[in-house]
C-alpha cells in the first residue's frame, strides 16, 4: 500500500500517503522452518539420487543459495574446487561474491550432471526460474510428507549445520552471503542449544592446569581450549 499510495503521489493522485503513519502488525512467527536432521533424511527416503528433487535439495543444503541463485548456478560456477556466485539480492550494491568449498556429497551429485547447463535446467537444458523451482519444491515436500518444509528453509538449515558444527557467525556469514551478523543470527536461531551448552560447558572445564571452581579470573576464560561439536551428519 505504501509504494501504490506513493505511486499516486508521484501523479498528482493525492497530496499524501496514510499508509506510511501505520505501524506495522508484530508478527508471532520465526519466519520459514529450518529443516531438521530427521526431515532431511525423510526427504531423502523418499527422493533417491539421481533425481531432480535430491540434486536441488542437495545443492541447496550444501552452498546455503536462496531458490534465485540455486536456479543459475552452473559448471561456470565452479573455479579451484568452490562455488562461487554473487548473490541476486545484493546485486544492486555490486554483489556479495559468495565461495565455498565443494562438500564431498554435493561434488558426487554435480559429478553425474551435464556440464552444458545449470545443475537446476529444465527438460530442455534451460535455466529453471525461481518460481518454478518453487512449485516443484512443494509438490516434493507433500511427497515426502514434510509440507512444513520450504526451499528458504534449506537455506537456514546450512547456516544451523554449520552454528551446530562450531562455524562463527562470520564463518556461517562468509558461506549464507548475508552482510550483517544480525541476519546470521536470525539464521542460526534453530541451531541446537542443548549440544552448544555442552560444548559451553567442555570448553569451562577443559580450561588450562584443569582447575574446576567457577572462581577463575575472566583472563584464563580466554586461553581455554575448544572442543566444537560432532554432529552426526556430515558438512
Amino acid at each position: 500500500m505504501i509504494q501504490l499510495l506513493d505511486f499516486a503521489i508521484s501523479l498528482d493522485w493525492r497530496g499524501d500517503n496514510p499508509a506510511r503513519a501505520t505501524k506495522p502488525f508484530r508478527v508471532g512467527s520465526d519466519g520459514f522452518h529450518t529443516w531438521n536432521e530427521d526431515e532431511l533424511a525423510q526427504f531423502f527416503k523418499t527422493h533417491k539420487p539421481g533425481t531432480l528433487a535430491h540434486t536441488a535439495v542437495t545443492l541447496m543444503l550444501y552452498t546455503g543459495a536462496a531458490r534465485v541463485d540455486a536456479v543459475k548456478l552452473g559448471p561456470e560456477n565452479i573455479r579451484n574446487g568452490k562455488i562461487e556466485y554473487k548473490r541476486q539480492k545484493t546485486r544492486r550494491s555490486g554483489g556479495v561474491l559468495v565461495s565455498i568449498p565443494i562438500h564431498p556429497d554435493l561434488a558426487e551429485v554435480l559429478a553425474k550432471l551435464p556440464t552444458d547447463r545449470p545443475f537446476l535446467a529444465t527438460l530442455k537444458g534451460k535455466e529453471r526460474s525461481p518460481g518454478g523451482l518453487g512449485n516443484l519444491m512443494q509438490r516434493w515436500t507433500e511427497k515426502a510428507k514434510l509440507p512444513h518444509c520450504s526451499a528458504h528453509g534449506l537455506r537456514k538449515a546450512c547456516a544451523r549445520r554449520l552454528a551446530e558444527a562450531g562455524a562463527t557467525a562470520h564463518e556461517i556469514g562468509a558461506v549464507t552471503g548475508h552482510k550483517t551478523l544480525a541476519l546470521v543470527q536470525r539464521y542460526t536461531e534453530a541451531a541446537g542449544r542443548g549440544g552448544m551448552a555442552d560444548s559451553a560447558m567442555e570448553k569451562l572445564i577443559s580450561r588450562p592446569n584443569g582447575e574446576r571452581n567457577l572462581s577463575n579470573l575472566s583472563e584464563r576464560f580466554v586461553k581455554s581450549l575448544t572442543n566444537p561439536i560432532q554432529g552426526n551428519y556430515k558438512l
